[in-house]
């Protein structure tokens, strides 16, 4: 217990500060992880789900600590969703029973997606509201719940996963800025164009499918 304490006293120890704001060994730590993560997305490398268990854990304790609940409690559930879509990336199967490959989702698809969002940003930000200290609520609620289609998406090798990740990302850097984690925001920053860039990647994998 003495050596656990010492090791989260470790990451918490500010490196160096950044616009006023003190960076800590555990944002370093799950922004490397994250970065790489991405990279690997990209490629449809299954060593990304491995990395963002890391980071997702790492990001838990930094986000607890900062008190967005709603962002600290998805990075367990994104912790989970790595097991899940390591699995699904080694092992997955469509619907007609071939190896999971790089999709487009149907059209009815999609709304029913987007309603699925719209409907849990909703009861997710009243509960933060009226059940936590959380500052705002509403804005820690929406990439909470758009997460979790991203990720589903991206654990079934859907190519939309990439637009939701530009919407979550272009939202995370306001929050994260508003708490002072710079270089996270920054983290949030780079992921916009290597969002884009994984949607092209993947649109270039969709082609031969589709010949």
């Amino acid at each position: 217990m003495d050596t656990l304490l010492q090791l989260l006293h470790l990451l918490f120890t500010p490196a160096f500060e950044l616009l006023g704001s003190p960076i800590t060994w555990t944002e370093i730590l799950a922004f490397v992880l994250a970065v790489w993560m991405v990279v690997c997305n990209m490629r449809v490398n299954a060593l990304a789900w491995p990395l963002a268990l890391g980071s997702s854990l790492l990001y838990f304790l930094l986000f607890w600590d900062g008190k967005l609940y709603g962002e600290a409690s998805l990075q367990l559930v994104f912790a989970a969703l790595a097991l899940w879509g390591w699995w699904q990336w080694l092992r997955g199967r469509d619907e007609q029973g071939h190896k999971l490959r790089v999709r487009l989702m149907s059209p009815r698809s999609r709304w029913l997606a987007l309603l699925a969002v719209l409907a849990a940003w909703t009861l997710l930000g009243l509960l933060l509201d009226r059940q936590t200290d959380s500052p705002l609520p509403y804005w820690d609620a929406f990439p909470t719940v758009a997460s979790l289609l991203g990720q589903y998406l991206l654990g079934r090798k859907y190519q939309e996963n990439w637009g939701v990740w530009v919407l979550v990302n272009a939202v995370s850097v306001a929050l994260f800025a508003y708490k002072g984690y710079w270089l996270t925001v920054l983290l949030y920053a780079v992921f916009i164009p290597m969002s884009v860039a994984g949607w092209r990647a993947w649109q270039r994998q969709l082609a031969p499918a589709r010949a």
